[in-house]
């Protein structure tokens, strides 16, 4: 932990301390490193499909975390430590992951705003807000700094230190979103660090129960039937949308704006285009919207009475 988890950002740190802890720990705490066997990881990975970890259903997509997890885990064990010269973790069959498309319509979009107006812990508010205008990942609107921010400008350099890719991200902002970032700005102390500083010290590092109270405000939940512990018929209502789902809306926006794949990638921050490629089906109305403009552009060019001439094979 000491060696590879401060290297990560913060939010991947929390991730690989709880697998490490509550699932890896568990598992292999009685067992040398040199003894564990590429069966013993692919039984962990099939059981955490199958029972997941302690909340009675399956967990596919967290078994395929914790073998990639346990793979740089005995990376790192061959070298440097060398203690032993092979991984264990390699091969196994991982779980088939479908690629979460989950966007916010306008009307849902409407309910978030109109909750956020009236939501009682402001500071978790503006965060939304800001994450809905710009379509940053949660860890970089969270560690936000003010010497991050060129208002006059209206550009957002976010430091390599907090984006994915590991290098300065600069975007430019929005009117609205320069707005915000004034309004926030105004009401912040003058020597505040951070955009949404922590109750101690520090930022803010989460904002889930207000997300959860936010999409309740808004209806954008869904209703499960179950039963208490007694037998008796409740109703469970959890948010149907994620907070990472605001990026892929924002996305979403882009795309109907008639953004291309490149933009958009430049704007989320993406260093890959295959990253970008999963948005490619969002601009089919775009693109639809364009050629139709095209074909009524040539029909109102055309001269009455012209004719459309069929071009010969092989011209």
């Amino acid at each position: 932990k000491k060696n590879h988890l401060p290297k990560l950002r913060p939010a991947t740190c929390r991730d690989y301390e709880a697998l490490i802890d509550d699932v890896i720990l568990p598992a292999f705490k009685n067992v040398k490193v040199a003894e564990i066997t590429n069966a013993d990881v692919d039984s962990l990975h099939r059981k955490i499909t199958r029972q997941g970890t302690g909340r009675g259903k399956g967990a596919p997509y967290r078994a395929n975390r914790t073998v990639a997890l346990l793979s740089k885990m005995f990376s790192y064990s061959i070298k440097p430590l060398g203690w032993r010269a092979d991984n264990p973790a390699k091969g196994i069959e991982r779980n088939a992951e479908s690629m979460r498309k989950r966007y916010l319509s306008s009307d849902e979009l409407g309910a978030l705003i109109n909750a956020l107006a009236a939501y009682k812990d402001k500071q978790a508010a503006n965060i939304v807000r800001l994450l809905i205008l710009t379509g940053a990942r949660r860890g970089e609107v969270l560690g936000a700094r003010w010497p991050d921010f060129d208002l006059k400008a209206g550009v957002w350099t976010k430091p390599g230190a907090t984006t994915k890719q590991k290098t300065d991200h600069i975007v430019p902002l929005s009117e609205e979103a320069v707005e915000l970032v004034k309004a926030i700005r105004k009401a912040a102390g003058r020597d505040d660090e951070y955009l949404f500083p922590g109750r101690i010290e520090g930022h803010r590092v989460e904002i889930k129960h207000a997300w959860k109270e936010l999409c309740v405000a808004a209806g954008i939940v869904t209703r499960t039937k179950a039963k208490s512990a007694k037998g008796e018929p409740i109703t469970i209502i959890k948010p149907s949308a994620r907070l990472h789902d605001l990026r892929h809306s924002y996305a979403s926006y882009l795309a109907s704006s008639g953004a291309s794949l490149p933009l958009i990638g430049a704007l989320l921050g993406h260093t890959q285009p295959a990253t970008t490629a999963r948005y490619a089906h969002l601009l089919d109305d775009a693109q639809r919207a364009a050629t139709n403009q095209a074909a009524e552009f040539i029909k109102a060019a055309r001269k009455p009475g012209a004719q459309i001439i069929p071009i010969e094979e092989g011209r």
